[in-house]
């Protein structure tokens, strides 16, 4: 479903949604969906993040073994 997701595409969309929450701009309809789905984008970021810090500090310990 979202394999094709990128931070990136996350992050802007978790602006754009905070934007519109900010902004009053959200019908109440929809007011769930879009909260779910920030929490998904949220938690997506994360594990981007806390993935990427993972690798970088393997690199960094390699360096270090050097």
């Amino acid at each position: 479903m979202n394999s094709d997701l990128s931070y990136e595409s996350a992050f802007e969309e978790l602006q754009q949604i905070a934007a519109d929450l900010e902004n009053e701009s959200v019908p109440v309809d929809i007011l769930a969906d879009k909260i779910k789905r920030a929490s998904f984008l949220v938690e997506f970021c994360q594990k981007k993040l806390r993935s990427a810090e993972t690798e970088v500090s393997k690199i960094l310990r390699k360096w270090d073994e050097k």
